[in-house]
């Protein structure tokens, strides 16, 4: 027993992993283990050598018990600081960013969020309409004549006729919303419109598809003193400038009369635009009161009703206010141009917090 437990001792501590610590506790200490063997003959012993050869066995068991429990905790220390060693994290090293913090908002969706809090503010609300228009409500009930060269193709995109010979368009402006709107909602009106828009162009500054926001007021007294207000006060707050300068040149547009163009005073000196300074005019938008005809075409008695009406494109004032220099790149989908130009998603743009 002494050569055989000295044996056992020897392997044990030679063992170098638990699966072999376990084999060992097996042979020695397992059920048909040469250990166990040893204490099962004790009781075909008589009392005197069971006196005797009891404790020495006993002895030997638990010599090699706790030699197999030694040896079991230092391999498994040996392997806990082989992790350690192998896996070793460096705290001081800037914690990665989340999804939330990878995630850039586009600049078209940021720019809608912060012409929407402007308007909101002002007590506007937010109406919407179909991408794919008819005739009549893209262009006819607009007073667009036929013949007018914005029904042709180099404008606009035309679907294939259905089966009552009808052709369809992609609308070429925002503007059927607001007959929509007249038809169904009774005023008084005080609606902004965002959306996408498609026309037949491409180059630096203009894609096929594009955003625009138009605006439409219609009540019994709305004039163009209002108009003004809140043209003003809109391009103060979006552009986040005190004092902001103002034109407005009369122009055509068949669903406005008068019609206006309105410019603001900037700057670019230094190859920078700054709002509200300089001494150069730049065209911003479009307005004007909404035609006696349109009024008519949506049921509503221009002798009664009177409104006004603006629109301006989406992308265009995105790249004036943060620095764009080509339109093209908003529909490019460059995971570099949307980390730089992007806005994070939690940065939600208010009149209080700032846009």
């Amino acid at each position: 027993m002494q050569n055989l437990v000295s044996d056992l001792m020897a392997r044990i501590a030679d063992a170098r992993d638990e699966p072999t610590l376990e084999a060992i506790r097996i042979e020695a200490l397992g059920k048909q283990g040469v250990i166990t063997a040893q204490l099962k003959t004790l009781g075909s012993m008589s009392i005197e050598e069971r006196k005797q050869r009891g404790p020495e066995i006993n002895g030997f068991r638990d010599v090699v018990q706790n030699a197999l429990s030694e040896r079991k905790t230092a391999l498994a220390a040996a392997v806990l600081a082989g992790r350690l060693a192998d896996e070793v994290l460096d705290v001081t090293l800037p914690v990665r960013e989340g999804p939330e913090a990878r995630g850039r908002i586009h600049p078209v969706s940021q720019v809608i969020d912060e012409i929407t809090a402007i308007f909101a503010d002002m007590g506007f609300s937010i109406a919407e309409g179909p991408e794919i228009e008819t005739d009549y409500f893209n262009f006819t009930a607009l007073n667009f004549p036929t013949g007018h060269p914005a029904r042709e193709m180099h404008d606009t995109f035309f679907m294939k006729p259905d089966s009552h010979g009808e052709r369809k368009v992609l609308r070429t402006h925002t503007s059927p919303v607001q007959i929509r709107t007249m038809l169904t909602v009774g005023p008084p009106i005080r609606v902004i419109i965002p959306g996408r828009t498609y026309r037949n162009d491409s180059d630096q500054t203009h894609t096929p598809m594009f955003h625009q926001v138009e605006g439409l007021v219609i009540d019994k007294t709305a004039h163009m003193g209002h108009m003004k207000w809140v043209l003003e006060n809109f391009l103060r707050a979006f552009f986040e400038v005190d004092v902001l300068k103002m034109r407005f040149r009369p122009s055509f547009f068949p669903f406005t009369e008068p019609s206006l163009e309105a410019d603001i005073l900037c700057s670019t000196e230094g190859g920078e635009l700054r709002i509200g300074q300089g001494n150069k005019w730049m065209e911003i938008l479009g307005c004007g009161m909404v035609h006696p005809k349109v009024l008519r075409n949506c049921n509503l008695d221009p002798d009664v009703y009177q409104g006004f009406a603006w629109g301006m494109g989406i992308d265009r004032i995105a790249m004036l206010k943060y620095g764009m220099p080509d339109l093209r790149a908003f529909f490019d989908a460059d995971v570099r141009w949307l980390k730089q130009y992007g806005f994070r998603p939690l940065d939600i743009p208010t009149l209080l917090g700032g846009l």
